[in-house]
């Protein structure tokens, strides 16, 4: 091979190795976004889901032909509230901790955090802060447990279903009494 051959297959490969930096700076359009991370995140998710199919393939489980309505509706409601204990449940603040940063509280029960750091630990953080993120990874964990160990996995939805329920019945009721205190009292100075 001649020098004169080497300098194309070096400028080819010279960018291939800046065309993650390329896209990066393309699609950022002077933002920081941990790009990387992401991919990070997406790899640990893939991982995550071919494991357990892999599971399931060695124990001989087979993948279910369809999911009934019953199974569907406690996975909903269950990854619904897991995802916003996981997001915004103070008593599971420490999880989100190397994350985020306390700014203050966003609801009933709820914490509002802002996302720190970079790469990695700001993806991350975008992530766990995030209900609509976190279903995805919920609602798969909680599909992988219904074909691996149903039993269980029935029971922890059911639990969490029945806190969301409860949640609501605890909202309505703060709804009512609120509403209760803003009417005038029978007999009131009118009467």
């Amino acid at each position: 091979m001649t020098s004169a051959t080497r300098a194309p297959a070096r400028t080819v490969f010279a960018r291939a190795l800046q065309w993650p930096a390329d896209v990066q700076r393309a699609y950022s359009a002077g933002e920081e976004r941990p790009l990387k991370g992401y991919l990070q995140l997406l790899s640990i998710y893939a991982t995550g889901t071919f494991g357990a199919a892999a599971v399931a393939k060695l124990r001989h489980i087979p993948a279910p032909t369809r999911v009934g309505v019953g199974d569907l509706m406690l996975v909903g409601i269950s990854t619904h509230k897991l995802s916003r204990m996981i997001a915004k449940d103070p008593v599971l603040s420490p999880l989100r901790a190397p994350f985020t940063r306390f700014k203050g509280q966003s609801g009933e029960a709820e914490l509002a955090e802002e996302v720190r750091g970079h790469g990695l630990q700001h993806a991350a953080g975008e992530l766990i802060t995030c209900p609509f993120c976190l279903a995805q990874w919920v609602a798969t964990a909680l599909m992988a447990g219904l074909v691996l160990l149903p039993r269980q996995t029935r029971l922890l939805a059911a639990t969490v279903t029945a806190k969301a329920i409860s949640d609501t019945a605890q909202l309505l009721y703060d709804a009512v009494q609120k509403g209760n205190q803003s009417l005038p009292s029978p007999g009131g100075q009118d009467g």
